[in-house]
């Protein structure tokens, strides 16, 4: 079954404004690891709104699960699709990890031996455990981030969407936001739907796509897409230095495997020369 799918959908802001999005054919298996990339104002953010029922389509359709995306069966389709944003800030709610956590199990009406076993399991999910009781304004970006995916976590969605969720972050954040939602899909089955304009954190994602003026302009794996270089800094993208370097010692006989981290690519040339 598609996790989601758009047939024809179409949205703008405005009635006489250009269109966020326009005739957009997209879809995303369930278990998929989708990474979707665009300049700002590319239509990417525009997507992941729709995509959870924040916005409604002019025209066109949605499905989330095989279910038509409509007024009636909102709470039921948020149920199933979580979203963080892009400031952590904006998404807290308690003071105390912990109970920020449970903040969305508690407004579905879980009951308290529930809700306990959720948080565990979110915290666990994205390495917090032992900030289960810290208090949520001292902890970096990366790790207040984190906190806002345990969130969504302890909802038990089956579709994740990462709405420009590392732009405010340090490239370790990044990464250990990038890690965490991966190992999420790999592991949990979570189908992930990242919206970005850093190319590299496309790299362990099953798919790119490419937004350009609300429309789906390139798709493949990621170094298919990658390997485009031209035709990205067309749509004002260029590579990620690593991936770049990546590409380079493939090129001269050098087997290394495409990697965010700078540490895993310097393993990997030692024991090529090794």
């Amino acid at each position: 079954m598609k996790a989601i799918e758009f047939a024809d959908v179409s949205f703008r802001y405005e009635e006489e404004g250009p269109f966020a999005v326009r005739h957009l054919n997209f879809s995303v298996e369930e278990g998929e690891f989708v990474a979707v990339l665009g300049h700002n104002g590319s239509g990417k953010s525009t997507l992941a709104r729709l995509a959870n029922g924040l916005l409604t389509p002019d025209e066109g359709q949605i499905r989330v699960l095989g279910t038509l995306l409509g007024d009636k069966n909102l709470y039921d389709v948020r149920r199933n699709v979580g979203v963080v944003f892009q400031n952590p800030d904006n998404q807290t709610v308690a003071t105390i990890v912990e109970d920020d956590v449970a903040f969305g199990a508690e407004n579905v009406g879980l009951a308290r031996e529930e809700i306990g076993r959720r948080i565990d399991f979110a915290l666990k999910a994205v390495g917090m455990e032992e900030y289960r009781t810290s208090t949520v304004a001292r902890l970096s970006g990366g790790q207040k981030q984190r906190v806002a995916i345990a969130g969504v976590l302890a909802l038990k969605p089956k579709i994740i969407i990462l709405d420009e969720s590392t732009a405010m972050l340090d490239p370790r954040g990044r990464r250990e936001i990038v890690d965490v939602v991966t190992r999420l899909n790999q592991e949990e089955g979570i189908t992930v739907l990242l919206i970005t304009h850093f190319l590299e954190e496309a790299l362990l994602a099953d798919r790119a796509v490419v937004m350009n003026r609300g429309e789906l302009v390139m798709e493949g794996t990621p170094r298919a897409v990658f390997a485009r270089k031209e035709e990205l800094l067309t749509y004002n993208l260029a590579l990620p230095r690593i991936g770049v370097i990546c590409e380079r010692l493939r090129a001269g006989g050098m087997n290394v495997a495409d990697t965010l981290d700078a540490e895993v690519l310097a393993k990997e040339i030692a024991q090529c020369v090794s």
